[in-house]
Formats: structure tokens, C-alpha cells, sequence
């Protein structure tokens, strides 16, 4: 028992010391990043992830939403994150896994606060409500319920030309 006490910490320490460890209240855009974020078109594999989500595949959405996030160098690679994390959410819920719903939801929130209401066509506002009630909905089923969750509420990302 001690030698594997000492092991993790070692472990630890050595990680500390060698690997930055994120912030998880950290912001990735500021605010005069956003305007000129907002402008223009989503990355292609954007707009197939978006397609993804929107046919309930989030999984593949995933995929492909985190391809344009690795693709996209300039800061609205972080919207595509958001976007992204509101799929797991979904994708948590339909597993039953209430515990990692929430872990996603906390995570989406942050990806998607700065954005304004819409961003590169994307309806923001919308999705965070959506994602929202979700949920609400799912947090009133409770864990171990999420079996009984209506579908109905994974909503479409709205996209405003």
C-alpha cells in the first residue's frame, strides 16, 4: 500500500511539474476576438458535423465537429467545441448517464458563454436554450431515469443567413 501511495505521488508531482494544468473557469476568446470570430463561413467540417448532430448522430458529429476544432486555427475553433460538447450532452443523455450529462453540460457552458447570439450563421442563443432544457428536463428524471427522457427535446442546431 505505501509503495503505491508513493508511486502516485511521485506521479503527481512529476506531472505537475511537467504538464500545465487547465483552469476549467478559463475563457479561450475575449471579447474583441468575437467580432472578426464571427465573420465568414464554418469550417466545411463544421457544417458536416452540424449536419450530424442535426440527424441525432452525435457521436459522428463528435468526430467531425472536433476535426474542424483541430482544423480551425483562429478562435472560433472554441464555438465549434461548444457545439460540440452540446452533442456529448445529448449523446450522455441517451447513454443514461446522468453523471456524465452534467460533467458535459458544465463543459458546454463554458464553451458557448462568450459567443454572441449568432455567430458564422449559427443560432447561439437558441442552442444554449435548447441545451438548457434539455437538461432541466433530464435533471428532473434524475440518475438512473434518463431512460424515460423525451427525444423530442435534442433539437436541431438553428442556422441564421
Amino acid at each position: 500500500m505505501y509503495a503505491m501511495r508513493k508511486t502516485a505521488t511521485t506521479w503527481k508531482s512529476t506531472l505537475s511539474k511537467t504538464t500545465p494544468v487547465r483552469n476549467p473557469d478559463e475563457i479561450f476568446v475575449t471579447p474583441q476576438q468575437i467580432p472578426s470570430a464571427c465573420q465568414g463561413a464554418l469550417h466545411p467540417a463544421a457544417v458536416e458535423g452540424i449536419a450530424l448532430f442535426d440527424a441525432g448522430q452525435y457521436w459522428e458529429a463528435h468526430e467531425a465537429l472536433e476535426a474542424a476544432w483541430r482544423a480551425e486555427p483562429g478562435p472560433v475553433r472554441h464555438l465549434y467545441q461548444g457545439i460540440l460538447q452540446v452533442g456529448v450532452v445529448y449523446l450522455q443523455i441517451e447513454r443514461n448517464n446522468f453523471i456524465g450529462m452534467a460533467k458535459m453540460f458544465e463543459r458546454c457552458k463554458k464553451w458557448l458563454a462568450p459567443w454572441p447570439a449568432v455567430c458564422r450563421g449559427v443560432d447561439v442563443d437558441q442552442l444554449r436554450a435548447d441545451v438548457v432544457a434539455a437538461v432541466t428536463a433530464a435533471g428532473e428524471l434524475g440518475p438512473g431515469n434518463l431512460a424515460g427522457f423525451d427525444r423530442r427535446l435534442f433539437k436541431k442546431i438553428q442556422r441564421i443567413s
